[in-house]
C-alpha cells in the first residue's frame, strides 16, 4: 500500500494532480454552507490548502508556482473578458460620480492601510494581503504577490501576504454587509419609501427604448421621405410601423413618404420621446398589440448574428431595410435593448429584433447566420493571442519619480489591461471576441480555484505559528480597513448625493468587488439597481484594485 499514501505524502505530478483535485473539490463543497445566509464561496479553497499544506501535504514548488501564475492569468482575463464591453461606458453620465465615489473607497482604503502600518510597525507587504482579504478583493492579492516575486523578496515575507488575506477574508465579507445594515439604520431608510421614489423615477432613464403611437398632423413633414424627417428631427428614431387612412400596413422604407392621417408606430429613447412625437403630431392611445392585429401580413422575428463575417459591420453597410424590406426596431446585446442607428457597430451574439415579411425575413435571417449552434463553439485565439499580448504588456517596466524601482503590471495587470481592450476594440477590427457566458464563468472559475489552491497549498506551513505569533491582530487591522472607506463613501453618497439606497449597495457591492454582498443587495432590494450600480463600478475598481496593491508593495 505504499503507493496510496504516496499519492498523499509523497511527490511527484500523480501525487500535485490528486492533491490540487482534493483541496478543490472540498473548498468548493465547503462554500456551499451558509451561516446567516451568507457564504464564504469559493474562497473556501484557500483554507482547504492551507490546511492540506499544514498538514505537509502540499506539492511540488515548481508546480504549485505554475498553477498559481497561469490560474491567476485564466482569472483575471475572463474578468476583463467579462467587463470590457462596459468598461468605457461605464464612465458616461451618471456613471461618473458612481465610479468618483467607488475610486474614493479604493484610495481611502490604500491611506487606511498605509495608516495602520505606521501606526502598528506592522509589515508593508503583510498589510496589502490584509488590504486585499478585506475587501474581498482575490487579483489585487494575486498582483500582490507577482510584484514581490519580481522584486526578489523574501519568500517567507512573501507568505505572509496570503496569510493576510486569508485572515482578513471572513470578516470582510461580513463587515461589508454589515456596514450596509449600519447604513440603513443610520439615515433609517425604509425599503419600502426607497421603492416608491425609484419608481416615480423609473421613466428617467434617457437610454430606456420606447414605443409611442402617432399620428401625421405636421404640414411641415407632408409627403416627405423618412430620410428627409429624419434629418430635420436630428434624434435617434425608427418609424417600426405605417399604417395610412385605407388600413394598410407596410414596414416604412428610407424613400417611403408620410401623408397627412397616417398613423405610425415610433421606436426612440425616453429622452427623444416627446419631441419626436411633437414633431410628427399628436400621440394617440394605439397599444401595441393593436398593431399586430393590423399588420398580420407581417412577421416578428428575433434574429441571433452568428456569421463572423457580420462582427464589426455599421448597421447601415448591410442597407438592410432597403434591399430586404425589413426594419430593425432592437438589438439586444447582454441582455441590453440598444436602439438600432446607421453607425451601430454589429458583434457576433447580438439578437436583433426585425419586423417583415416572411420571405424578407427568412432572407436576412440567412444573412445574419441565426445558428445557435455556432455561438456555441470557443473562438480560442483571442484568448491565447490575448494572454500573450498580455504577459508581453504586463512585462514593460514603467518608471515613476519618487519610486525606487520600476512598475510594471506583472501578470495579473498585464492581461487584465488587454482583455479589456480586446473585449472592447476587438468587434471593431473583425475580432471574434464572443464565448458564451457559460464559457467565460468556466475560464474564470478554473483560473481562481486553481489560484487559491496553489496560493493556500503553498501559504499552509507557516500559517498557524504566524497567527499564534501576532498575526491574530491582522484581523482587527482588516475590520478597520473594511469599514472605515465604505462607511465614510456610504454616508457621502447619501447625504451628498442623495442616492438611492439600492445604488449605494451596488456601489459599495462592486468597490469592494464581493459577489456576497451584491448577492445580498439584491435580495433585500428586489429591483435591478444594485446589479446595474455594480457592473458600473466593477471594471474600473478591479483595475485600481490590481494597480494599487503593486504600488503599496513597491513601496514597502
Amino acid at each position: 500500500m505504499n503507493w496510496f499514501v504516496d499519492l498523499f505524502v509523497g511527490s511527484g505530478l500523480a501525487h500535485s494532480i490528486m492533491i490540487l483535485s482534493l483541496v478543490i473539490t472540498i473548498g468548493i463543497l465547503l462554500g456551499r454552507v451558509k451561516i446567516a445566509g451568507i457564504s464564504l464561496g469559493i474562497t473556501w479553497i484557500l483554507f482547504a490548502g492551507i490546511a492540506f499544506g499544514h498538514f505537509n501535504m502540499g506539492i511540488d514548488e515548481h508546480i504549485c508556482h505554475f498553477l498559481k501564475e497561469f490560474g491567476l492569468i485564466l482569472f483575471v482575463y475572463s474578468i476583463g473578458l467579462q467587463v470590457g464591453p462596459s468598461f468605457f461606458s461605464s464612465f458616461k453620465k451618471g456613471g461618473v460620480s458612481l465610479n468618483l465615489l467607488a475610486t474614493g473607497i479604493v484610495f481611502i482604503g490604500v491611506v487606511t492601510t498605509y495608516i495602520v502600518h505606521l501606526v502598528t510597525g506592522e509589515n508593508l507587504v503583510t498589510m496589502v494581503g490584509v488590504l486585499s482579504g478585506a475587501v474581498t478583493n482575490t487579483p489585487g492579492l494575486g498582483a500582490a504577490q507577482q510584484t514581490f516575486s519580481d522584486m526578489g523578496g523574501d519568500p517567507a515575507i512573501g507568505n505572509t501576504i496570503p496569510m493576510g488575506y486569508a485572515v482578513a477574508y471572513p470578516l470582510g465579507v461580513v463587515g461589508i454587509i454589515a456596514t450596509l445594515l449600519v447604513i440603513r439604520f443610520a439615515f433609517r431608510i425604509k425599503l419600502n419609501a426607497e421603492q416608491s421614489k425609484l419608481d416615480s423615477k423609473s421613466g428617467d432613464s434617457n437610454n430606456t427604448v420606447k414605443r409611442v403611437s402617432a399620428v401625421v398632423k405636421n404640414p411641415a413633414i407632408f409627403g416627405k421621405t423618412i430620410v428627409e424627417i429624419s434629418e430635420l428631427v436630428g434624434k435617434s428614431f425608427v418609424f417600426s410601423r405605417l399604417c395610412h387612412e385605407d388600413g394598410k400596413v407596410e414596414i416604412p422604407k428610407s424613400d417611403t413618404r408620410l401623408n397627412n392621417g397616417d398613423r405610425v408606430l415610433i421606436i426612440t429613447t425616453h429622452a427623444d420621446e416627446d419631441a419626436i412625437t411633437a414633431f410628427v403630431g399628436e400621440r394617440i392611445d394605439m397599444a401595441f398589440d393593436k398593431w399586430e392585429e393590423l399588420d398580420k401580413q407581417m412577421v416578428i422575428r428575433r434574429i441571433f448574428i452568428t456569421r463572423p463575417e457580420i462582427n464589426g459591420k455599421r448597421l447601415a453597410d448591410l442597407k438592410i431595410r432597403t434591399i430586404y424590406g425589413v426594419n430593425i426596431t432592437r438589438i439586444t446585446r447582454a441582455g441590453v435593448d440598444l436602439m438600432p442607428y446607421p453607425g451601430l457597430k454589429l458583434q457576433l451574439g447580438d439578437r436583433i429584433l426585425a419586423v417583415g415579411a416572411e420571405n424578407d425575413i427568412n432572407q436576412l435571417s440567412s444573412l445574419l447566420g441565426n445558428s445557435l449552434n455556432k455561438l456555441n463553439e470557443p473562438h480560442l485565439i483571442p484568448i491565447f493571442l490575448g494572454i500573450a499580448l498580455g504577459v508581453i504588456f504586463g512585462s514593460i517596466p514603467f518608471v515613476f519619480p519618487g519610486i525606487p524601482q520600476p512598475v510594471k503590471l506583472g501578470l495579473a495587470g498585464g492581461p487584465l489591461i488587454i482583455s479589456i481592450l480586446i473585449s472592447y476594440f476587438g468587434p471593431k477590427y473583425r475580432l471574434v471576441t464572443y464565448n458564451t457566458i457559460s464559457a467565460n464563468v468556466m475560464l474564470r472559475e478554473i483560473g481562481i480555484s486553481l489560484f487559491l489552491a496553489a496560493v493556500g497549498l503553498s501559504a499552509g506551513e507557516g500559517f498557524v505559528d504566524a497567527i499564534v505569533n501576532g498575526g491574530y491582530k491582522w484581523i482587527g487591522y482588516g475590520v478597520i480597513i473594511t469599514i472605515v472607506p465604505i462607511l465614510l463613501i456610504g454616508i457621502i453618497a447619501r447625504l451628498g448625493c442623495k442616492l438611492n439606497y439600492f445604488t449605494i449597495m451596488g456601489l459599495i457591492a462592486g468597490s469592494t468587488t464581493d459577489p456576497p454582498a451584491l448577492a445580498y443587495s439584491n435580495s433585500v432590494a428586489n429591483n435591478p439597481e444594485p446589479s446595474v450600480a455594480y457592473a458600473t463600478v466593477y471594471p474600473l475598481t478591479m483595475f485600481l484594485r490590481v494597480l494599487t496593491a503593486q504600488l503599496l508593495v513597491l513601496l514597502a
